[in-house]
């Protein structure tokens, strides 16, 4: 017991950060999977920024011993960098309400290969499936690992670097910077955070291409563990998030036109969109997506494309037509699957 004791002091303090709003029907999952993983109760915190919920969120918060921010600011960004501000952990654990952590020692692992590796800018999870989630739900979080057609075509496919015991170490090819990385279970150093501002500016995807482009080129994995990412049900929940995620992402572009798909990416941004329209690319795709791995969720791929299309068409829309409200993206919130 003593020597457990000495073990469990000598660990660093963890922050869970989790924006929030109207999440009851899914906090419960996500909560639970932070409260049975390993690491010691005593060492990590969980801040929910929470931009005024009207249902039990803050109560089912406040059961698992989470400090609830109140969150005015107009998107979820604007939550992470509050709850950031008042964390105290030396790494960041960013968690979506809508993500259960798949493995009881994932978190524990993360950090001791964080802690080994100084030259990896943080940690990214795996999406792995869940007996709980839609098929289409698989195939976007799982398959794609980028829950979005275009994004995913535009993306460039990661290069394992080397790997350890249950450790990978992955990079980008070449001086492409064409990855949306740091979202959903991703794990930081806070010095790191730190030295690009994100106390600041806080964007998901900004971090890691401010870490990358000031040299830190790596990031781990580890093998088989991150979350499920419960990020929608059926297709039309899918065509609303892209248009609520279309509308944040032009409102992020007003105050920081950073842009991880003007850093070289795959195919341009017309091409990918060209691509989705067309019938011959995503058929092409999913059947060589079937054939290979024998799953049949890649059919989704299909559907998918075009629908997306439509959802940031959708999005692109409603933000030139409602560009002065202030709660415009939390008003656009679809329920959660």
């Amino acid at each position: 017991m003593g020597i457990q004791r000495t073990e469990n002091e000598s660990l660093p303090r963890i922050s869970f950060i989790i924006p929030t709003l109207n999440v009851e029907r899914i906090l419960e999952r996500c909560l639970s999977s932070i409260a049975r993983q390993t690491y010691p109760k005593t060492k990590y915190e969980i801040i929910l920024a929470d931009a005024h919920s009207n249902d039990r969120t803050r109560e089912i918060a406040q059961h698992y011993g989470a400090t609830v921010l109140d969150d005015d600011g107009k998107n979820m960004e604007e939550g992470k960098r509050l709850a950031l501000r008042h964390a105290t952990g030396e790494y960041i654990v960013f968690i979506d309400a809508d993500n259960e952590i798949t493995h009881e020692d994932y978190v524990e692992r993360a950090v001791k290969a964080l802690a080994t590796n100084p030259q990896a800018l943080g940690v990214e999870a795996y999406y792995l499936p869940s007996p709980q989630m839609s098929s289409f739900c698989a195939y976007l979080t799982h398959l794609l690992h980028i829950s979005d057609p275009i994004c995913w075509l535009m993306s460039r496919k990661p290069i394992l670097v080397w790997e350890k015991d249950d450790v990978e170490c992955w990079e980008l090819p070449g001086d492409s910077f064409s990855y949306p990385l740091g979202a959903n279970g991703f794990v930081f150093r806070r010095a790191d955070l730190e030295a690009v501002g994100a106390t600041e500016h806080f964007q998901d995807t900004h971090v890691a291409l401010r870490l990358m482009r000031a040299g830190k080129r790596q990031w781990l994995r580890i093998r088989g563990r991150g979350v499920h990412h419960y990020y929608v049900h059926n297709l039309w929940d899918f065509i609303r998030k892209r248009r609520r995620a279309t509308v944040h992402f032009l409102r992020v572009q007003e105050e920081m036109p950073l842009n991880w798909m003007k850093e070289k990416p795959a195919v341009p941004l017309w091409l990918a969109a060209l691509y989705c329209v067309s019938i011959i690319g995503p058929l092409w795709h999913a059947l060589r997506g079937w054939l290979q791995r024998k799953d049949p969720r890649w059919w989704w791929h299909v559907l998918a494309c075009p629908a997306t299309v439509l959802g940031n068409a959708w999005g692109i829309w409603t933000y030139c037509s409602y560009r002065a409200r202030k709660k415009l993206v939390a008003e656009l919130q679809s329920k959660s699957p």
